[in-house]
């Protein structure tokens, strides 16, 4: 039996990297400290999917890698206009191959970024992000707004890692002398530890954060009595709390990037914060989901000048969100052909997109088998990364953290396997002249 520490956890965008575990036999067996439930589920591994396969006759028949290789490559290279789609929950390398692909089959590359925080991005687009480290939030902040996320559920180690209940620098005694402020359209478990809950109405998120703004700029005055639900009281006393602040930090959900004004209410928050720069420090960051979304982001952006929804049919990189999102692809019926990796819109995008997704082939690149499988064409086996493959991720805050491998496995990682699918795919073309 070995122990092995600062294990890094490949879930969320927490992308926790204080996790003891212990390996027997090429085997997890005990995570011991540092993982939330879900973590240790992750790391303990579960149902997998265990073969390479290709759908024949309706049904997912076992074959080898040579064989999906050769099937997944010839899909792809018939296609006129392929979709490319996912890249989340994999490592920065991985998607490096993925933009290389993407310019080699002139395909539309997208990311989950397009159905949870792709508002944020174009946010921070029009009017920046005024943000720091996770760790500049631990060590300094002592008050902590959640904003349309409940982390106690989503994120569970964020709060004890990073912000409300850790420990740090300037922050030794913890929550004792922290203030936590919720602002929800419900009631969560996030809420039941605030000090302040600001329980707004359905979609008015835009008008607190624009109220919150007058206030902390000295314009009370102009407030109404309500504001989405929320009593002038009520707003007053968080704009003190805000202003009384050392440091502050606002950590923002989908509960904010879903609703109407959509980016606008993440303009909206952006300017909330300048606007409490008036008094004191504060930051905001969005409470990216998976662990290496922020990192797809990052590497799109290198390669093409864009983080997500990037056409490259034209043979350069053209950028419109609503229209080359793959939902809206999908919608439209403009795809004749899909590769999803280390996502599954099969269980989260609306079912107009499901129903062309499951005319087309579909290629799947992931270790466990989910909703999407029931209708891939062809299926690729990968090693999970964090656990059997290494690789370079980016937490929610942007920080770069290096997975480690801990076991070893029979099953070659998602960059491998892209490699080998744009190699036949070069190979096709220059057979066919292309």
């Amino acid at each position: 039996m070995e122990e092995i520490t600062d294990v890094v956890c490949s879930l969320c965008g927490c992308v926790c990297d204080d996790i003891v575990v212990e390996v027997e036999d090429n085997k997890v067996t005990k995570v011991k400290r540092g993982a939330c439930s879900v973590g240790k589920s992750k790391l303990m591994g579960h149902n997998r999917i265990k073969s390479p396969a290709i759908r024949v006759n309706g049904e997912l028949k076992d074959c080898s890698y040579d064989e999906a290789i050769k099937k997944a490559a010839e899909i792809l290279a018939a296609s006129r206009r392929p979709l490319l789609y996912g890249w989340s929950s994999t490592v920065c390398e991985a998607d490096k191959v993925g933009v290389e692909l993407a310019e080699e089959l002139g395909a539309v590359i997208d990311n989950t970024a397009s159905v949870c925080h792709g508002p944020s991005v174009l946010a921070i687009q029009d009017v920046g992000l005024p943000s720091c480290t996770l760790g500049e939030v631990k060590n300094r902040a002592d008050v902590i707004i959640y904003w349309g996320a409940n982390p106690a559920e989503a994120h569970a180690n964020h709060m004890k890692r990073y912000s409300y209940v850790s420990k740090g620098f300037w922050t030794e005694e913890g929550k004792k002398a922290k203030k936590l402020v919720v602002v929800d359209v419900r009631a969560t478990k996030t809420s039941k530890m605030a000090d302040v809950f600001l329980q707004i109405e359905q979609g008015k998120d835009y008008l607190v954060f624009s109220a919150l703004r007058a206030i902390l700029y000295g314009h009370e005055d102009v407030v109404p009595d309500k504001v989405g639900g929320v009593s002038k009281k009520d707003l007053l006393e968080t704009a003190e709390m805000m202003k009384g602040a050392k440091f502050g930090a606002t950590f923002f959900g989908m509960g904010v990037t879903h609703t109407g004004a959509r980016q606008n209410n993440i303009v909206n928050a952006i300017q909330m914060t300048r606007a409490a720069h008036t008094h004191t420090k504060f930051t905001i960051t969005p409470m990216r989901g998976h662990y290496n979304v922020a990192g797809i982001n990052q590497v799109c952006t290198w390669e093409t000048g864009f983080p997500f929804a990037v056409d490259l049919t034209r043979g350069y990189a053209w950028y419109n969100p609503g229209e080359l999102s793959a939902t809206d692809l999908l919608i439209r019926q403009e795809c004749d052909a899909a590769l999803i990796i280390a996502s599954d819109p099969g269980a989260h995008f609306p079912g107009e997109s499901i129903k062309h997704l499951a005319k087309i082939p579909v290629i799947q690149i992931d270790p466990f088998p989910n909703p999407t499988t029931e209708f891939a064409d062809v299926v690729f086996p990968a090693a999970i990364s964090g656990v059997e493959a290494e690789g370079n991720v980016y937490r929610m805050d942007n920080i770069p953290i290096r997975l480690r491998k801990l076991i070893d496995s029979e099953y070659p990682e998602d960059e491998e396997i892209l490699k080998r699918i744009l190699d036949e795919v070069r190979a096709i073309k220059e057979k066919e002249g292309k």
